[in-house]
């Protein structure tokens, strides 16, 4: 409890110095300086919090939304990404001829991909998952990729000298090794494909929170509050998405450094 402890009250204490001063500097811009449409460029964060409180069944069902088609896409970019990884370190002549390909892939920007894909598509949830599963799978790949190839040259030896399967050695050594790695790239994914999911959703979707964003941009300084609520359910739902990855990091590699405890200390 001690190291939980002192993890996060400097995050508490350095989140709470930023509310206050993003208060600070909207009063300031308001009843100071008096500038034109203040609150469209710093809103206060009571009057948010109250908006995101008056609209949150709204926000809720649109955010589940977006935050469900983000998933399907976040778990399909996770798969393809990790599959490919394998075969790629299984076989230096797949690993040659994908990897430039897939470097190339991700020149494309994703703001000029999403309104092609969703032209292709004709489908707002499939164009989002679509969107949300490219975005994830290049870390992921990644990642994975260098984990796999990691692996301590030792024990790759030892487990050759009990002629050990190739499928024995990744199942016992070489996956344990790469997840580290794997959950590096889906925290890095995570999030983005929420983001990835909502960019569509601004091309012409009906449902979620991008939709909602996109029309109160638009409709004039009376829905001001309702534009910031939308951006902040967006980052909740994002940092969810981070949370939930990070928790199952805790569970299936409870022997990283990081999750031990040090000295006893609970």
């Amino acid at each position: 409890m001690k190291i939980i402890h002192n993890r996060l009250f400097p995050v508490f204490v350095i989140g709470l110095a930023l509310l206050v001063l993003w208060e600070t500097a909207s009063w300031y811009l308001t009843e100071v300086l008096d500038t034109n449409m203040a609150q469209s460029k710093l809103p206060y964060l009571h009057e948010m919090a109250a908006t995101l409180f008056t609209y949150s069944p709204t926000l809720l069902h649109e955010g589940w939304s977006t935050f469900m088609n983000a998933g399907l896409g976040f778990l399909l970019g996770a798969a393809v990404g990790s599959l490919l990884a394998i075969i790629m370190s299984l076989s230096v002549w797949v690993e040659r001829v994908s990897f430039p390909y897939i470097i190339i892939s991700q020149m494309i920007p994703v703001l000029g991909l999403a309104p092609i894909i969703y032209g292709i598509v004709q489908d707002e949830n499939w164009s989002r998952i679509v969107i949300a599963a490219y975005i994830t799978f290049f870390p992921v790949n990644l990642n994975l990729l260098k984990g796999l190839r990691s692996t301590s040259p030792q024990a790759l030896e030892l487990m050759c000298s009990y002629a050990a399967r190739t499928w024995s050695i990744y199942w016992k050594l070489r996956l344990p090794n790469g997840l580290p790695g794997l959950f590096s790239g889906l925290k890095i994914a995570a999030p983005l494909s929420v983001t990835a999911a909502i960019l569509v959703e601004m091309m012409g979707a009906q449902h979620g929170l991008g939709v909602i964003m996109l029309r109160n941009l638009y409709y004039g300084p009376a829905n001001t509050y309702l534009f910031w609520s939308t951006v902040a359910a967006a980052a909740l739902t994002g940092i969810i998405n981070y949370l939930i990855i990070s928790g199952l990091e805790r569970a299936m590699t409870p022997w990283q450094p990081a999750y031990r405890n040090k000295g006893g200390e609970r």
